[in-house]
């Protein structure tokens, strides 16, 4: 059996130095993560908040935290001292919220607009009327306590990696056509996350920045 070191290794070797690792840890105790810490890993993705409090005070400080799955308003002032970064905004008033409780922690918290791109009706995001009403409104009224770095997505779980790919490529030009008309004077807006352990080398070929991996790095042994 591979060790999670191992793991980290061989899929940092696919990523290159262009793609950076979310590993996500989801349903894997404080152990398996300080393994992961200590073979180099960093950065470390929850799909719940529940999740996230419970081991962030057991593992080094220097971790950065991403929240990547469905994240409910009353539940932001849980996470908002540390976050690095939230995946998954999928409306203005999420995003209102992230702002305000960043402010209050005196922080400017990362965030992803995460983009419904899936066949499958049960995935959350933004469709792309949505995504530009809430861009133009946080023009007209800029949010402090945010910072849009880019967009998110969900392949359809599908075998066909046509399909997924044909998804991918139509979030990155989204993500191109969205830089150009409301960020093209901001550096700062250049994350793409796409691709899991079943479709992040499809991801890779297709522009992703981020990569969100758990079953590759942590695999059942937990």
């Amino acid at each position: 059996m591979s060790s999670i070191k191992q793991n980290l290794n061989e899929v940092r070797h696919d990523l290159g130095a262009q793609v950076k690792l979310v590993a996500v840890s989801k349903n894997h105790p404080a152990e398996a993560l300080l393994e992961a810490y200590q073979a180099g890993q960093r950065i470390f993705g929850e799909n719940r908040v529940q999740e996230i409090l419970a081991k962030q005070p057991l593992l080094p400080s220097d971790i950065e935290w991403h929240m990547i799955g469905h994240l409910q308003t009353n539940k932001v002032k849980l996470i908002a001292p540390f976050i690095s970064m939230i995946h998954s905004i999928d409306s203005l008033k999420l995003l209102i919220e992230v702002s305000e409780q960043a402010v209050k922690n005196r922080r400017i918290i990362d965030c992803l607009l995460q983009i419904f791109i899936a066949t499958e009706e049960t995935k959350f995001g933004l469709d792309q009327v949505e995504l530009s009403d809430l861009l133009t409104v946080i023009r007209k009224s800029p949010l402090p306590g945010v910072r849009i770095r880019g967009l998110m997505g969900m392949a359809s779980f599908s075998d066909d990696y046509n399909l997924v790919r044909q998804e991918f490529r139509g979030l990155k030009v989204l993500f191109d056509n969205i830089r150009n008309d409301f960020f093209n004077d901001q550096d700062s807006f250049n994350e793409l996350s796409i691709g899991m352990s079943g479709d992040y080398s499809i991801a890779i070929e297709e522009g992703s920045t981020l990569v969100r991996i758990g079953t590759k790095i942590f695999g059942s042994r937990y």
